[in-house]
């Protein structure tokens, strides 16, 4: 997994619009880069529109937020829309970005153990090294927390 400390690899994913999207875009401005597992279930809601209810206050600390998940541009507009939305949301359905940040992981849930993304945080410098990191957020949390510690 990418450590504080570390440069963020750049990356070209495509946004809820269909527009491609890199990393390096984002320069001059903290990034808050979060991955979640899927659009629509109730804790990535949750995180969501919490992201969405805080933007001003990210904007005001010259922080832009992005999300990532598998889910496919068709499905994050769709998310974007019946939430209310207001930040980018990027496609990753063939897990390049989600592996290269190391939150493809072993997951155990009820018991069951397989492969998914673990829910997690990046805060990202304008000049593009890792601030910070929240493994295994909490999804309800973890907006506000992110925001405290910018």
């Amino acid at each position: 997994m990418i450590k504080t400390g570390d440069i963020a690899p750049d990356f070209e994913l495509f946004d809820q619009n269909g527009e491609a999207r890199r990393l390096s875009d984002y320069r001059g401005k903290r990034v808050v880069l979060y991955f979640y597992p899927k659009d629509n279930t109730s804790g990535c809601t949750a995180q969501a529109c919490g992201f969405a209810a805080l933007k001003p206050s990210f904007e005001e600390k010259n922080a832009v937020i992005i999300g990532v998940s598998r889910d496919s541009v068709g499905s994050h507009k769709k998310f974007e829309e019946q939430k209310g939305l207001n930040f980018t949301l990027l496609s990753d359905p063939e897990r390049k970005v989600t592996e290269m940040y190391g939150v493809w992981q072993e997951k155990k849930t009820a018991g069951k153990v397989s492969m998914g993304v673990v829910r997690t945080t990046f805060v990202i410098s304008p000049d593009g090294r890792v601030e910070r990191v929240y493994e295994k957020a909490k999804a309800k949390e973890n907006p506000a927390e992110v925001l405290g510690g910018l």
